[in-house]
């Protein structure tokens, strides 16, 4: 049985080595030059970037799903663990690490407020209770019904979910001071939302960074990337790079295929993991799409982001592997990217820089560092390079301030990534940088569906559906397509 796979993402090649591995005929097709969707990469001059994903998260995540080969991590890429985790500067007066020692951070808080160590405990306690709810119930389970998001373990222990309060509340009760109230809450960021529009429930974040810890696959998210799509070739998936799919193929309202420049390619299902809303919108008739250019204009979009890639000859003291800038009044900066009415290029921004080469020396030239420096932003923001340039300066001018040192007069490579570069390349709806953000009524149920209601045997994978926004959910929303396409076609594959 043929499958057509649109996009080569994480979602696309976990889909690919699955449904390969289980007898189907797979072909993928990749509107760009290699695999990775948005874990595309960027080299010049003896740097290497990973574009898109940094963070290594949920490594139980990567290892069951490996599991399903008789793999583990290792047979891919070698994994380190972070120590310390990341570090963290509050505005321009305090900086901080956090460690992979749950030990050390206990004190750290300890240093923040009084019994801070013991409030953390009981946080991490009910992050690590809801995070094992999430993986044994909720994250690998699909929803076509408010009846099977509340079933068996879930009605009994809905209560506890907390799912009408947003996350700022509930750490509000838990944490006095900023530090680590921002400590606990600045992860949230990895799903796309604030902590004013996420419901609590997604406090596990907490349980993921903290416990779980953070770790760095040596040659960056790339080698992760490359690992997969070998996993997937050795499945007997076929891929096809340079190849945008321009149509997706239907017949009395059945995926028949797929066409590109090259031809018309026949497939009895098809798998779409390419953006979303671009390929609802511009892939399939009006009349065939699930959702709507009205649906999709009312959702809650993730943040797009302005990226900077810079190659600089030496290194600087001040940034750690993960580094996170959070200013004074970061809520401000929440509201410029979600609401719709105050919308604008920050000010005063808070931002993320990642400088691999710390952990990597195959990230850049000997005594030398690769910055990747990244500030979300509202999505559908004007774009343009007289814009671009003067929040590079202002953007540098503040991390040159805060870390005390100048960067720019170091710099050999210089490239700037931005809204209308993730609509270019990724087909990215309005920009944005991740997809759908994390809100209650975005959550499970609410995510767009797997499974098309208007076109038979057209399917989609990847960070818009359940569960969504992150590497590890990709990859447990492609096992459950996986699944679902194997339980109903096993017998004609």
């Amino acid at each position: 049985m043929k499958v057509a796979i649109v996009g080569s993402g994480f979602g696309g090649l976990s889909a690919a080595a699955l449904l390969a591995r289980d007898g189907f005929d797979v072909q993928v097709f990749e509107k760009n030059e290699r695999p990775g969707g948005r874990a595309s990469v960027y080299q010049e001059g003896g740097y290497s970037f990973d574009m898109g994903p940094s963070w290594y998260l949920m490594p139980d995540v990567y290892e069951k799903f490996l599991s399903e080969f008789g793999k583990t991590p290792g047979d891919y890429f070698e994994l380190k663990q972070l120590d310390p985790a990341y570090r963290m500067y509050f505005g321009s007066e305090k900086m901080v690490d956090v460690s992979a020692d749950l030990d050390k951070n206990y004190a750290l808080f300890d240093s923040f407020e009084p019994d801070g160590a013991k409030k953390l405990q009981n946080y991490l306690a009910s992050a690590a209770e809801k995070y094992d709810l999430s993986i044994n119930e909720l994250l690998y389970r699909d929803y076509r019904s408010i009846f099977d998001f509340f079933n068996g373990r879930l009605m009994m222990e809905g209560r506890k979910l907390h799912v009408f309060e947003n996350l700022d509340t509930f750490v509000n009760h838990h944490f006095d001071s900023d530090e680590a109230r921002k400590i606990v809450e600045y992860s949230i960021g990895f799903l796309g939302g604030s902590p004013k529009n996420t419901p609590s429930f997604y406090h596990i974040m907490s349980h993921i960074d903290l416990t779980l810890g953070v770790y760095y696959p040596v040659g960056g998210m790339r080698a992760v990337v490359d690992g997969l799509y070998r996993l997937a070739g050795d499945q007997g998936a076929v891929f096809r790079f340079n190849e945008p799919v321009t149509r997706i193929l239907t017949e009395e309202k059945k995926a028949v295929g797929v066409e590109t420049a090259e031809g018309r390619y026949d497939a009895d299902l098809v798998l779409v993991n390419a953006d979303y809303p671009f390929s609802e919108l511009h892939l399939i008739n009006k009349r065939e799409q699930t959702y709507n250019e009205k649906y999709w204009d009312s959702r809650v979009m993730a943040p797009s982001a302005f990226v900077i890639y810079l190659g600089v000859n030496r290194r600087f003291e001040g940034l750690e592997h993960h580094t996170l800038f959070l200013d004074e009044d970061w809520e401000a900066g929440f509201d410029l990217i979600f609401d719709p009415k105050k919308a604008a290029w920050p000010s005063r921004p808070s931002y993320y820089v990642n400088v691999p080469s710390r952990t990597d020396p195959t990230a850049a030239p000997e005594g030398c560092d690769t910055l990747f420096i990244l500030v979300a932003l509202a999505p559908g923001l004007e774009d343009t390079p007289e814009r671009r340039e003067e929040f590079y300066t202002r953007i540098m001018d503040d991390l040159e301030k805060k870390i005390g040192e100048p960067i720019r007069d170091a710099v050999e490579v210089k490239k700037i990534f931005a809204l209308e570069d993730f609509t270019e390349r990724y087909n990215a709806y309005k920009g944005t940088a991740l997809g759908l953000s994390h809100t209650l009524f975005q959550t499970a149920l609410w995510r767009p569906t797997h499974k098309s209601k208007k076109v038979e045997n057209l399917y989609y994978s990847g960070h818009y559906t359940h569960p969504g926004i992150g590497v590890p959910m990709t990859l447990i929303s492609s096992t459950m397509v996986a699944k679902e396409l194997a339980d109903r076609f096993n017998e004609s594959t």
